[in-house]
């Protein structure tokens, strides 16, 4: 069965991740274009997985057998490129073929509605429920070649309007100034080119990795975490570079070394960012996070007389709402963020822009910076863990933690309880939520606490009351 998540479609290549299935997807959403009598038209890319090319192709010639025009990207890129050409065309709607993070057996499809955003969830139960229930009898495509010759498939590059975008929205003289050497880690994907060209347009001396095309991704989950970024962290220390930078497997999300070697995370990434947007470039908006992300953004928020909104895990979440308040900046902890005036969508390449420029025009290192934020608003450190999961499993802590609202013993006082999106737990000083993943069989814990063991410490009690195997 097709399922969406917070994410988009994804599925195991040759199980459910199949020509029958993606054409589906597409058929439907064909189907409904043809309903709301939009203008029938659509951008398709793809990124670097195995069969993404092809699969892009099916689904091209699934949606113009009902008659919609299709924009085809003919070159693997970002997924935030096809969002953005959904929004300088003005199409309806946009599809990414890709499983963004997840395991190289794994892809996918993203869907994207008019201003180049996440689709929301009642757009994709609508497009995932038709999509299953259709007969394969109902499935009519064009033959790819000829949808060509009869101008229902024209390619387009749009390359140049994408990365000229960001650098018009960059100081690149500042950069220019301080010419910082950057080790590049597009993690096999494919901001390869894109930030390359950004980089040196800024005049950066830059080294890369893992720049080669490989479906398998190295062997290694194309995320960019603590976990996966160990050859990056002796890179940045072997070139005596500034930064580190490293995309997913489609250059939504971002990942930083900085001078030392450390990781930094994704929710130290958006507090720096949002903080220099608001002191440094004297810009002004509210702050947009999910609910696993660090409440360090609420502080910062309130310092400079702004709101911090809270919503639910899933981009598309953060997108309506910086599009209902005009935010200023929102983002999530798991590495994706964007700003006013770009896309509402997340974007690793504007993303990591952004972040070179501070350097530049802070001349302060990006230790120094993380140093600066703690020193004013104080330290709140991040854990998370995940499990995988049986559906038997599954179950037995969906009873006890969302129906029966069971809770372990913090040892500390709860000022309140939400179950709007999982579970969250908020303490005056920190915060713990139980969520499963919409993406895979998975339960993740997330927690925020002044120190890194009083973060662990809430994760250990909630694992040990699920009876989830975890070590300090």
């Amino acid at each position: 069965m097709i399922q969406f998540g917070t994410g988009g479609w994804r599925a195991v290549i040759g199980d459910g991740f199949t020509r029958d299935n993606i054409q589906r997807v597409a058929m439907a959403l064909g189907r409904r274009i043809v309903r709301e009598g939009v203008r029938p038209e659509i951008c398709i890319g793809y990124d670097r997985r195995f069969l993404s090319r092809e699969a892009a192709i099916w689904f091209s010639e699934a949606i113009t057998g009902q008659g919609v025009k299709v924009n085809f990207i003919n070159l693997s890129g970002p997924t935030p490129q096809i969002m953005f050409t959904v929004k300088k065309r003005q199409l309806p709607y946009g599809a990414a073929i890709t499983a963004s993070h997840n395991p190289a057996l794994y892809n996918g499809i993203k869907l994207f509605t008019a201003g180049g955003r996440d689709a929301l969830q009642e757009i994709t139960d609508e497009i995932q429920d038709e999509a299953n229930a259709m007969a394969e009898a109902d499935l009519r495509p064009i033959d790819f070649e000829e949808g060509r010759r009869a101008g229902l498939i024209e390619f387009i590059d749009p390359r140049d309007d994408y990365l000229d975008s960001i650098l018009a929205r960059i100081d690149t003289q500042a950069i220019r100034r301080r010419r910082p050497r950057i080790v590049l880690d597009p993690m096999f994907g494919v901001s390869l080119t894109g930030l390359l060209t950004i980089l040196y347009s800024s005049r950066c001396d830059v080294d890369v990795i893992h720049d080669t095309h490989d479906a398998f991704f190295g062997r290694r989950l194309p995320a960019p975490s603590m976990d996966t970024l160990a050859d990056l962290q002796r890179q940045v220390i072997e070139h005596n570079a500034d930064v580190g930078i490293a995309t997913d497997g489609d250059a939504d999300r971002l990942g930083v070394i900085d001078e030392r070697g450390r990781y930094i995370s994704a929710n130290e990434i958006i507090v720096l960012l949002y903080y220099y947007l608001l002191k440094y470039k004297g810009w002004r908006g509210a702050a947009v996070r999910n609910v696993a992300t660090t409440h360090l953004l609420d502080r910062v928020a309130a310092k400079f007389g702004e709101q911090c909104i809270e919503v639910p895990v899933g981009f598309k979440h953060i997108s309506e709402a910086m599009q209902r308040s005009d935010a200023l900046i929102g983002g999530e902890s798991s590495g994706g963020l964007t700003v006013r005036g770009h896309i509402f969508g997340k974007d690793g390449l504007y993303a990591a822009s952004l972040l070179v420029e501070m350097l530049a025009v802070t001349g302060k290192s990006l230790s120094a910076l993380v140093q600066d934020i703690y020193d004013e608003f104080g330290e709140m450190h991040v854990a998370e863990f995940d499990w995988g999961l049986t559906e038997a499993r599954k179950a037995e802590i969906g009873e006890r933690l969302f129906r029966r609202r069971e809770l372990p013993a913090f040892g500390i006082p709860v000022r309140r309880v939400s179950w709007d999106d999982g579970c969250k737990v908020y303490f005056d000083e920190g915060w713990i939520i139980v969520r499963f993943s919409g993406t895979e069989p998975r339960v993740r814990v997330f927690a925020e606490a002044p120190t890194v063991q009083g973060a662990r410490a809430l994760v250990k009690a909630m694992a040990d009351f699920l009876n989830l195997p975890m070590t300090i």
